[in-house]
């Protein structure tokens, strides 16, 4: 279902992306590890075809991100890190729009809202601004646009941001719901997201993967001496630089 093959990001001297190579087949929720800036939103993005690699390509659901992103984006559910959204509009107007912008067929848009509403747990802020919306609740209506289309692949960054417990566990839910028919990439620098949601967990330190690995293996690994560096800089012990 996805396919990304040999990644490369620089920007000016700063060397983001370095190599990044994975495959992702349906039924599989992957954990996207790191600490902050180790390349795991700009890996994302050039996923999502919103940045351009300097080397590599994607193929998602057998299509190039480079020569064929309409196809390739098309099956592809995109939720960016920070969740920009427009502000003065309702989350039943992004969802429309979302829904018009990806020529969804006027036969079916009502009912692709209606349960994107329902499984992003939005129906009480319906009539709200998004603008007037707390951090979580944004994160919702983004994770609502994400999956409005039903897509065999979904790209996730950091979609438990913001939110409290309870909705946690209700997104979890949700992936695990979506889990058996598609691919599921979800970003996160949270050592504890990744057992909760994730079968299969790749660590990404300096631009390059470092480890592969089941959440339990990747949390026997945390004393190995050849990733000490990497866990230091995930868990918060030693600062690093962002990008």
């Amino acid at each position: 279902m996805l396919d990304v093959m040999s990644l490369e990001k620089a920007y000016g001297p700063k060397q983001a992306v370095r190599g990044v190579s994975f495959t992702v087949s349906r039924g599989t929720v992957l954990g996207f590890l790191g600490p902050n800036g180790a390349g795991k939103s700009t890996t994302m993005r050039m996923i999502a075809g919103v940045l351009e690699p300097d080397k590599g390509d994607v193929r998602i659901d057998g299509h190039s991100i480079l020569t064929d992103r309409r196809a390739a984006q098309s099956a592809l559910g995109y939720l960016p890190e920070g969740a920009p959204l427009y502000s003065d509009m309702t989350p039943p107007d992004f969802l429309r729009f979302m829904a018009e912008a990806r020529g969804m067929a006027k036969a079916g848009r009502k009912d692709a809202i209606d349960r994107a509403i329902s499984d992003a747990r939005i129906s009480g802020v319906l009539d709200q601004r998004i603008g007037a919306l707390s951090k979580g609740y944004r994160r919702r209506v983004g994770l609502a646009g994400a999956i409005l289309h039903d897509p065999p692949v979904l790209v996730l960054d950091e979609p438990t941001d913001g939110l409290d417990p309870n909705q946690k566990l209700a997104v979890r839910a949700l992936i695990a719901r979506m889990a058996p028919t598609k691919a599921i990439i979800i970003s996160t620098h949270t050592l504890t997201e990744v057992p909760a949601m994730c079968q299969r967990a790749i660590l990404i330190d300096r631009g390059r993967i470092v480890a592969d690995d089941t959440p339990e293996g990747l949390a026997r690994r945390s004393e190995d001496r050849t990733l000490e560096a990497a866990f230091a800089r995930l868990t918060g012990q030693v600062e690093e630089e962002t990008l």
